[in-house]
Protein backbone atom coordinates (compact mmCIF):
# COMPACT_ATOMS: atom_id res chain seq x y z
CA UNK A 1 0.00 0.00 0.00
CA UNK A 2 1.33 3.53 -0.94
CA UNK A 3 1.37 5.86 1.85
CA UNK A 4 -0.22 9.42 1.17
CA UNK A 5 1.82 12.39 -0.19
CA UNK A 6 2.91 14.47 2.81
CA UNK A 7 2.21 17.75 1.04
CA UNK A 8 0.98 19.71 4.62
CA UNK A 9 4.61 20.61 5.53
CA UNK A 10 5.22 21.75 2.58
CA UNK A 11 2.87 23.45 1.93
CA UNK A 12 2.67 25.14 5.14
CA UNK A 13 6.59 25.91 5.17
CA UNK A 14 5.76 27.62 1.52
CA UNK A 15 2.67 29.66 3.25
CA UNK A 16 5.09 31.08 5.69
CA UNK A 17 8.21 31.87 3.85
CA UNK A 18 5.53 33.56 1.39
CA UNK A 19 4.47 35.49 4.66
CA UNK A 20 7.23 36.25 6.05
CA UNK A 21 6.99 33.99 8.96
CA UNK A 22 7.22 34.23 11.80
CA UNK A 23 3.99 35.62 12.63
CA UNK A 24 2.48 35.82 9.15
CA UNK A 25 1.66 39.00 6.85
CA UNK A 26 2.95 40.32 4.09
CA UNK A 27 6.50 39.61 2.94
CA UNK A 28 9.08 41.50 4.06
CA UNK A 29 10.54 44.20 1.36
CA UNK A 30 14.24 44.07 0.42
CA UNK A 31 16.29 46.63 1.98
CA UNK A 32 18.40 48.78 -0.30
CA UNK A 33 21.83 49.61 1.18
CA UNK A 34 22.56 52.65 2.66
CA UNK A 35 24.11 55.41 0.49
CA UNK A 36 28.03 55.78 1.30
CA UNK A 37 28.50 58.49 3.75
CA UNK A 38 29.62 61.91 2.28
CA UNK A 39 33.51 62.66 3.70
CA UNK A 40 34.29 66.07 2.22
CA UNK A 41 37.65 67.66 2.38
CA UNK A 42 38.18 71.16 1.50
CA UNK A 43 41.56 72.13 0.15
CA UNK A 44 40.80 76.03 0.12
CA UNK A 45 39.79 78.66 2.35
CA UNK A 46 37.01 79.92 0.12
CA UNK A 47 35.42 76.16 -0.14
CA UNK A 48 36.23 76.02 3.94
CA UNK A 49 33.67 78.59 3.86
CA UNK A 50 31.17 77.43 1.64
CA UNK A 51 31.51 73.98 3.18
CA UNK A 52 31.21 74.63 6.88
CA UNK A 53 28.06 76.65 5.47
CA UNK A 54 26.00 74.01 4.19
CA UNK A 55 27.33 70.75 5.60
CA UNK A 56 26.54 68.66 9.02
CA UNK A 57 29.46 68.48 11.12
CA UNK A 58 29.79 64.46 10.33
CA UNK A 59 30.09 65.22 6.38
CA UNK A 60 33.82 67.20 7.27
CA UNK A 61 36.31 65.03 6.89
CA UNK A 62 39.24 68.18 7.19
CA UNK A 63 39.45 71.66 6.01
CA UNK A 64 42.01 73.12 4.29
CA UNK A 65 45.76 73.99 6.44
CA UNK A 66 44.74 77.91 6.47
CA UNK A 67 40.91 77.25 7.81
CA UNK A 68 42.09 78.57 11.40
CA UNK A 69 43.78 81.94 10.27
CA UNK A 70 41.87 84.69 10.28
CA UNK A 71 43.67 86.27 8.19
CA UNK A 72 42.69 84.16 5.33
CA UNK A 73 39.64 82.40 6.90
CA UNK A 74 35.68 83.96 7.33
CA UNK A 75 35.53 80.94 9.73
CA UNK A 76 38.46 80.17 11.32
CA UNK A 77 36.72 79.94 14.96
CA UNK A 78 34.61 77.60 13.57
CA UNK A 79 37.39 75.71 11.90
CA UNK A 80 39.22 74.56 15.15
CA UNK A 81 36.76 72.09 15.91
CA UNK A 82 37.78 69.90 12.43
CA UNK A 83 41.17 68.40 11.80
CA UNK A 84 42.97 70.29 9.05
CA UNK A 85 45.25 68.99 5.89
CA UNK A 86 48.64 69.90 5.68
CA UNK A 87 49.97 72.09 2.87
CA UNK A 88 51.44 69.41 0.28
CA UNK A 89 50.32 66.90 -2.35
CA UNK A 90 48.05 64.93 -2.28
CA UNK A 91 48.78 62.15 0.59
CA UNK A 92 47.49 64.70 2.97
CA UNK A 93 44.00 64.65 1.21
CA UNK A 94 43.54 61.14 0.83
CA UNK A 95 44.58 59.91 4.20
CA UNK A 96 40.84 61.31 5.34
CA UNK A 97 39.81 59.27 2.85
CA UNK A 98 37.18 61.70 1.68
CA UNK A 99 34.25 60.76 -1.26
CA UNK A 100 34.55 64.74 -1.94
CA UNK A 101 37.23 67.11 -2.60
CA UNK A 102 36.95 70.47 -2.60
CA UNK A 103 39.29 73.07 -4.84
CA UNK A 104 39.15 76.09 -6.62
CA UNK A 105 40.82 76.85 -10.56
CA UNK A 106 43.89 78.23 -8.72
CA UNK A 107 44.82 75.02 -6.95
CA UNK A 108 48.02 73.11 -7.85
CA UNK A 109 47.20 71.16 -10.86
CA UNK A 110 48.97 68.19 -9.98
CA UNK A 111 47.32 68.08 -6.95
CA UNK A 112 44.17 67.74 -8.67
CA UNK A 113 45.25 65.35 -11.07
CA UNK A 114 46.44 62.73 -8.23
CA UNK A 115 42.83 62.84 -6.13
CA UNK A 116 41.60 62.30 -9.77
CA UNK A 117 43.21 59.42 -10.22
CA UNK A 118 42.83 57.82 -6.80
CA UNK A 119 39.19 57.71 -7.84
CA UNK A 120 37.74 60.25 -5.86
CA UNK A 121 35.70 62.78 -7.17
CA UNK A 122 36.39 66.71 -7.60
CA UNK A 123 34.65 69.78 -7.45
CA UNK A 124 36.23 72.53 -8.86
CA UNK A 125 35.12 76.22 -7.80
CA UNK A 126 36.16 78.69 -10.85
CA UNK A 127 33.56 81.23 -10.42
CA UNK A 128 33.82 83.37 -7.33
CA UNK A 129 34.00 87.11 -8.72
CA UNK A 130 30.46 88.42 -7.74
CA UNK A 131 28.05 87.92 -4.83
CA UNK A 132 26.19 85.78 -7.48
CA UNK A 133 28.95 83.56 -8.09
CA UNK A 134 29.11 83.33 -4.35
CA UNK A 135 25.43 82.48 -4.26
CA UNK A 136 25.60 79.85 -7.48
CA UNK A 137 28.57 78.17 -5.85
CA UNK A 138 26.47 77.23 -2.34
CA UNK A 139 23.85 75.44 -4.22
CA UNK A 140 26.35 73.95 -6.02
CA UNK A 141 27.91 72.91 -2.74
CA UNK A 142 24.56 71.95 -1.42
CA UNK A 143 23.08 69.93 -4.47
CA UNK A 144 26.70 67.83 -3.64
CA UNK A 145 25.88 67.64 -0.25
CA UNK A 146 22.54 66.35 -0.16
CA UNK A 147 18.57 67.87 0.52
CA UNK A 148 19.33 69.18 4.14
CA UNK A 149 22.78 71.37 2.70
CA UNK A 150 20.39 72.71 -0.60
CA UNK A 151 17.73 73.88 1.66
CA UNK A 152 20.44 75.32 4.20
CA UNK A 153 22.22 76.97 1.00
CA UNK A 154 18.99 78.67 0.23
CA UNK A 155 18.71 80.45 3.45
CA UNK A 156 21.80 81.52 3.42
CA UNK A 157 21.13 82.79 -0.28
CA UNK A 158 18.26 84.58 1.25
CA UNK A 159 19.59 86.00 4.26
CA UNK A 160 22.20 87.24 2.67
CA UNK A 161 19.90 88.89 -0.37
CA UNK A 162 18.07 90.67 2.64
CA UNK A 163 20.85 91.86 4.39
CA UNK A 164 22.20 93.34 1.07
CA UNK A 165 18.73 94.81 0.69
CA UNK A 166 18.97 96.69 3.98
CA UNK A 167 22.41 97.73 3.40
CA UNK A 168 21.61 99.41 -0.10
CA UNK A 169 18.87 101.16 1.66
CA UNK A 170 20.47 102.42 4.00
CA UNK A 171 23.20 103.72 1.52
CA UNK A 172 20.94 105.38 -1.00
CA UNK A 173 21.90 108.77 -1.68
CA UNK A 174 25.14 109.07 0.00
CA UNK A 175 27.39 110.60 -1.93
CA UNK A 176 30.20 107.62 -2.12
CA UNK A 177 33.65 107.87 -0.29
CA UNK A 178 36.64 107.94 -2.90
CA UNK A 179 39.10 105.09 -1.87
CA UNK A 180 42.20 102.81 -3.00
CA UNK A 181 43.30 100.06 -1.36
CA UNK A 182 47.16 99.92 -1.27
CA UNK A 183 49.18 96.92 -1.52
CA UNK A 184 53.09 95.91 -0.18
CA UNK A 185 52.70 93.74 -3.35
CA UNK A 186 53.55 96.16 -5.60
CA UNK A 187 50.14 96.16 -6.83
CA UNK A 188 46.37 98.04 -6.26
CA UNK A 189 43.19 96.44 -6.89
CA UNK A 190 41.42 98.16 -10.08
CA UNK A 191 38.36 97.35 -11.98
CA UNK A 192 37.01 93.36 -11.91
CA UNK A 193 38.72 92.55 -8.15
CA UNK A 194 36.92 91.69 -4.88
CA UNK A 195 37.99 95.44 -3.86
CA UNK A 196 35.96 96.76 -6.43
CA UNK A 197 33.33 94.21 -5.64
CA UNK A 198 33.64 96.11 -2.33
CA UNK A 199 32.86 99.21 -3.41
CA UNK A 200 29.93 98.68 -5.81
CA UNK A 201 28.30 97.72 -2.31
CA UNK A 202 29.54 99.97 0.53
CA UNK A 203 29.44 103.44 -0.86
CA UNK A 204 32.50 103.93 -2.47
CA UNK A 205 34.93 105.16 -5.65
CA UNK A 206 37.73 102.85 -6.16
CA UNK A 207 40.05 105.71 -7.64
CA UNK A 208 42.33 102.57 -8.97
CA UNK A 209 39.36 101.90 -11.63
CA UNK A 210 37.69 105.43 -12.15
CA UNK A 211 40.98 107.86 -12.59
CA UNK A 212 43.67 104.77 -12.53
CA UNK A 213 41.82 102.58 -15.50
CA UNK A 214 43.25 99.88 -14.22
CA UNK A 215 41.65 96.22 -14.09
CA UNK A 216 42.43 93.32 -12.06
CA UNK A 217 45.66 93.72 -9.83
CA UNK A 218 48.09 95.55 -11.88
CA UNK A 219 51.13 97.91 -11.17
CA UNK A 220 50.24 101.95 -9.63
CA UNK A 221 50.74 104.48 -11.76
CA UNK A 222 53.09 105.40 -9.00
CA UNK A 223 53.39 109.61 -10.52
CA UNK A 224 49.40 109.94 -11.28
CA UNK A 225 48.82 108.68 -8.09
CA UNK A 226 50.08 111.54 -6.37
CA UNK A 227 46.90 113.86 -8.30
CA UNK A 228 44.53 111.56 -6.90
CA UNK A 229 41.80 112.98 -4.23
CA UNK A 230 41.91 110.07 -1.64
CA UNK A 231 39.59 110.52 0.53
CA UNK A 232 40.26 107.32 2.60
CA UNK A 233 42.78 104.80 2.64
CA UNK A 234 41.63 101.24 3.16
CA UNK A 235 43.49 98.98 4.88
CA UNK A 236 43.59 95.86 7.35
CA UNK A 237 45.51 94.59 10.46
CA UNK A 238 44.78 94.85 14.12
CA UNK A 239 44.39 99.10 14.11
CA UNK A 240 44.39 101.45 11.69
CA UNK A 241 47.87 102.80 12.63
CA UNK A 242 49.59 99.11 12.21
CA UNK A 243 47.51 98.76 8.71
CA UNK A 244 48.73 101.86 7.89
CA UNK A 245 52.25 101.59 9.34
CA UNK A 246 53.79 99.51 5.64
CA UNK A 247 52.57 103.04 3.42
CA UNK A 248 54.19 105.71 5.81
CA UNK A 249 57.42 104.88 4.07
CA UNK A 250 56.44 102.78 0.68
CA UNK A 251 56.41 105.19 -2.24
CA UNK A 252 54.40 106.70 -3.89
CA UNK A 253 52.03 105.63 -0.75
CA UNK A 254 54.23 107.73 1.82
CA UNK A 255 53.73 111.36 -0.19
CA UNK A 256 49.92 110.35 -0.44
CA UNK A 257 48.38 113.20 2.00
CA UNK A 258 45.64 110.57 2.79
CA UNK A 259 48.10 108.09 4.31
CA UNK A 260 50.29 111.39 5.76
CA UNK A 261 47.30 112.46 7.66
CA UNK A 262 46.14 108.93 8.47
CA UNK A 263 42.73 109.19 7.02
CA UNK A 264 42.24 105.41 6.42
CA UNK A 265 39.57 102.51 7.47
CA UNK A 266 40.13 99.81 8.80
CA UNK A 267 38.82 95.94 7.28
CA UNK A 268 39.47 92.48 8.66
CA UNK A 269 41.88 91.56 5.71
CA UNK A 270 39.96 87.91 4.92
CA UNK A 271 37.18 90.53 3.78
CA UNK A 272 38.92 92.34 1.87
CA UNK A 273 39.49 89.38 -0.40
CA UNK A 274 36.62 87.41 0.25
CA UNK A 275 35.35 85.06 -2.41
CA UNK A 276 32.11 83.66 -0.88
CA UNK A 277 29.08 85.09 0.71
CA UNK A 278 31.31 86.25 3.48
CA UNK A 279 31.97 89.33 1.26
CA UNK A 280 28.76 90.81 2.42
CA UNK A 281 30.48 91.17 6.05
CA UNK A 282 32.94 93.09 3.92
CA UNK A 283 29.96 94.94 2.47
CA UNK A 284 28.73 96.35 5.69
CA UNK A 285 32.22 96.49 7.60
CA UNK A 286 33.28 98.93 5.01
CA UNK A 287 30.08 100.94 4.59
CA UNK A 288 30.50 101.48 8.83
CA UNK A 289 33.30 102.86 8.33
CA UNK A 290 33.20 105.21 5.70
CA UNK A 291 29.54 106.03 6.30
CA UNK A 292 29.40 105.96 10.32
CA UNK A 293 26.47 108.52 10.31
CA UNK A 294 24.40 106.57 8.24
CA UNK A 295 24.66 103.68 10.94
CA UNK A 296 23.89 105.45 14.29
Amino acid sequence: MKRPRRFFPSCLALALALAGAPGGGRAAEPVAPAPPAVRVVSQTAGTDELLLALAEPAQVAALSHIARDPVFSAVAEQAKAFPQIAAGDAETILKFSPTLVLVSDYSRAELVAQVRRAGVRVLVFDRYKTLDDAFANLRLLGRELGPTAGARAERVVADGQARLRSLAEKLRGVPPVRVIAPSTYGVIGGADTTFQDLCDHAGATNLAATLGKLTGHAAPPNEQMLTWPVDRVVVSGTSLETGLAPFRTLPPYQFMPAVREGRAVLIDECLLSSVTHHRIEGYEQLARALHPDVFK
